[in-house]
């Protein structure tokens, strides 16, 4: 995305009118193919000889992008760009695509899995629903109407297992992969606030609060810790943003990253890296946008300048290696891609 030539204060500022048409046919390009790819395709555990795992049996909408999660959050990508572009070069193809899965035949087929396993894809996966269910709501059209009314009886069962099998958890989940407690709450306490449920968004800033509000002197300078893709210490502050207001997340935060000098580089992928070591790149990005929006709501000083200076240095070298043709990066970079450039448009750390 260097080719866009974003000045540092558009490349934080997450607002669709810094982009242009091509820009939003790149951010769209590999997740409008991905959607539709059954394989390769991670499967899980397998229980016995007769256990054939069909990805498109399994999982009638989201059964692309090499696992679930994946194919949940490229459509939240595609969705989002049809809200945001109006005049998106791919706006056919991509409509054609998601009328095609997001049927309720096919979503029941969905709501039949998770009545068989409960605990599947929490807490990622079902963050991301929720997230794409809320971009449906959100956004002022006939066709998100009728794909939000398909997708509803999946968003009301994963909203009750997020009250269920989630929010009840006795401790926070302090890793860098799709197990992060933080970063789920911080998409269902968007889904909830976006949409309006305010027992929900109530239960999840409460969560938080047990979770993270005594947290002090994260140990950043000890990440990633492996395959990150996100940061343990940022999305917490990123979510904690969400739930304390004014001085109180300024005191919170001196508490938590007490030296701002220990803020970390961006995370560099070796030559000849390739497969999981992409996640580096994922992290990159998920840096930049909670770093861009921990700033944010601080008062504008030193302590917020230095917070943006990082995440600009994050966010060009995530979006300079997020467009990678390896499909082991290619099948969810783009939504984080998408994430980042587009957080100020509705949907992400809403108030």
């Amino acid at each position: 995305m260097t080719d866009l030539a974003l000045s540092d204060v558009d490349l934080l500022a997450g607002r669709a009118d810094a982009l242009d048409a091509d820009a939003a046919a790149r951010l769209t390009h590999h997740p409008q193919d991905a959607v539709d790819t059954e394989y390769p395709h991670y499967v899980g555990s397998v229980d016995g000889p007769d256990d054939a795992v069909v990805p498109r049996e399994r999982h009638p909408v989201f059964y692309g992008c090499f696992d679930w999660h994946s194919a949940v959050h490229s459509h939240w990508a595609l969705v989002r760009a049809l809200r945001l572009f109006p005049e998106h070069p791919d706006r056919e193809a991509i409509v054609a695509g998601i009328d095609e899965r997001l049927t309720p035949d096919r979503v029941a087929g969905e709501v039949a899995y998770f009545e068989e396993h409960e605990t599947f894809e929490r807490p990622y996966g079902w963050a991301w629903l929720l997230a794409l269910a809320a971009e449906l709501d959100r956004w002022d059209d006939s066709r998100a109407d009728d794909w939000r009314e398909a997708l509803r009886p999946l968003e009301d069962r994963v909203v009750e297992l997020v009250r269920d099998r989630f929010l009840t958890m006795e401790r926070a989940h302090r890793v860098g992969t799709h197990g992060n407690a933080a970063f789920a709450c911080s998409l269902i306490l968007d889904y909830a606030r976006s949409v309006g449920d305010d027992a929900l968004a109530t239960a999840t800033a409460e969560t938080a609060r047990e979770f993270y509000g005594a947290d002090t002197d994260a140990p950043l300078e000890y990440e990633p810790l492996g395959w990150d893709f996100l940061s343990p210490t940022l999305v917490e502050a990123d979510l904690m943003r969400r739930v304390l207001e004014g001085d109180e997340f300024a005191d919170w935060l001196d508490g938590f990253l007490p030296d701002l000098d220990a803020l970390p580089a961006p995370v560099s992928v070796a030559d000849g890296e390739d497969g999981v070591a992409l996640h580096l790149v994922g992290l990159n990005v998920s840096r930049a946008w909670c770093l861009a929006g921990v700033a944010d709501a601080l008062p504008a000083g030193p302590r917020a300048g230095t917070l943006r200076e990082s995440a600009v240095a994050h966010a060009r070298r995530g979006l300079d290696e997020a467009f990678t043709d390896d499909y082991a990066g290619s099948h969810w970079l783009s939504s984080f891609a998408c994430y980042l450039l587009t957080r100020n448009e509705g949907g992400i750390g809403l108030e």
